[in-house]
């Protein structure tokens, strides 16, 4: 018979609210949940970005050595690349992108009407971070769910949770999913001890490891200093009259020299500066010229 290792509690070490920032060029509003001042403190996430926007939205644009996992909350989202990718994504649908070694590409509100969404910067490994682009649309339709238990439905979006897994391919080990819960319901939810997690309060109210949070409040755990093996991160309902809902990830440190510039993260100065040599050199390939998607 095979004794399975307890579970070890999480604890909460921060809550930080979002930020709003107020509409500009491109966007009708936006906020910043997780601002990248200090990546060392959220490796391997680096930003988490909330926009609204109607036009122009994100117009064509280049990214290199990290990805950006899109999370569509209301409204319609179109996108496009230069390696001949296209399509639309509904509220609910998540994209995960790989820049790896350079893409050229744009998100706008379909017919120039509505998109709200959560974009989420993940880091990569200096060993991935020149590998070739990759998308991936993770159709909300598409996803496991899991009614781990009566009221609580955990939404797998990356790696294993509920008893699933999610369809998401990783360059670095990476859990994600929303966990849906009813007024007077509670969790555990499971995540390995090696990684650092938040949890991103979508809506309702929650007590996360015993520290309250408000929608709009970002809770950190981080990695448990020895632990080996599975953790819990007890998450409880706050809320009596509607469901909670929270976006929760994990991931392991990277724990390597991270340089930002732009669009572009790298190990290095010297690397960023080559990305934008590279840019402008025409090694991300042209800027495409295709068209709008057609309205229905």
């Amino acid at each position: 018979m095979t004794i399975q290792a307890p579970s070890t509690a999480r604890t909460v070490d921060r809550v930080e609210a979002k930020i709003v920032l107020g509409p500009n060029d491109q966007t009708d509003d936006r906020a910043i949940i997780i601002a990248p001042t200090d990546p060392a403190r959220t490796d391997p996430f680096l930003v988490l970005g909330e926009d609204w926007f109607s036009s122009p939205g994100f117009d064509w644009h280049p990214h290199r050595g990290m990805e950006t996992v899109t999370t569509i909350l209301d409204g319609v989202l179109e996108h496009g690349d230069n390696a001949g990718h296209a399509g639309v994504l509904q509220a609910g649908d998540v994209q995960w992108m790989t820049a790896g070694r350079g893409i050229i590409h744009r998100e706008l509100a379909f017919r120039d009407e509505h998109a709200h969404t959560l974009q989420l910067w993940l880091n990569l490994p200096a060993r991935s971070k020149m590998v070739d682009t990759r998308y991936q649309d993770l159709l909300a339709a598409k996803r496991p769910v899991s009614t781990v238990r009566p009221g609580v439905t955990v939404d797998v979006i990356s790696g294993s949770a509920g008893g699933v897994e999610g369809p998401a391919l990783n360059h670095w080990p990476i859990t994600a999913a929303i966990v849906t819960l009813e007024p007077g319901t509670s969790v555990d939810h499971h995540l390995p001890a090696s990684h650092r997690a938040f949890a991103y309060v979508l809506a309702g109210e929650a007590a996360i490891a015993g520290r309250r949070a408000l929608a709009g409040e970002i809770a950190w755990s981080d990695p448990l200093p020895g632990a080996e093996g599975d953790s819990t991160l007890r998450v409880d309902t706050r809320d009596r009259e509607r469901p909670t809902q929270l976006m929760i990830y994990s991931g392991r440190p990277i724990m390597e020299p991270i340089a930002m510039g732009g669009p572009f993260v790298m190990n290095s100065r010297v690397e960023i500066t080559k990305a934008f040599q590279d840019f402008h050199g025409g090694k991300f390939g042209d800027v495409p010229r295709q068209a709008r998607l057609k309205y229905q």
